[in-house]
């Protein structure tokens, strides 16, 4: 499968970016500096990122309540579980860039100690077996 490109534009702005079926965090990292450096003027400073994380964190929040608890959708709410989970990528990604994360990086060596701390953890836990 090739990729096309897609280009996005506004009256001053055009962004083209990569239609790929699949996308590196690297590849996430780079497109959402390249959009920022070229749609958005600017980052939003750290802090008023971290703000944002949060805010879209309670986004996730509202619409798994919804979803997978005793709430129901309310008029006019959409039901958009992946577009929150997106956002939170975003502005995720927005951070790691600010502040010279590699989260690819540090995935895998979030992984590597997940693993050597519970190795068998979870295996003998009698909370987790079917």
């Amino acid at each position: 499968m090739g990729s096309m490109k897609k280009a996005v534009t506004t009256e001053e702005t055009s962004f083209d970016h990569q239609n790929n079926a699949t996308m590196t965090i690297k590849e996430a990292q780079e497109t959402v500096d390249q959009w920022i450096k070229t749609v958005g003027v600017r980052y939003f400073s750290e802090l008023t990122n971290m703000a944002v994380l949060t805010e879209e964190v309670g986004e996730l929040a509202r619409v798994m309540a919804r979803r997978y608890g005793d709430q129901s959708f309310k008029a006019g709410e959409k039901d958009n579980l992946g577009e929150e989970m997106a956002d939170i990528l975003w502005v995720l990604c927005c951070l790691a860039n600010q502040t010279g994360v590699d989260l690819t990086e540090e995935l895998r060596k979030s992984i590597d100690k997940k693993t050597n701390r519970d190795a068998r953890r979870h295996q003998d836990n009698p909370k987790l077996k079917a």
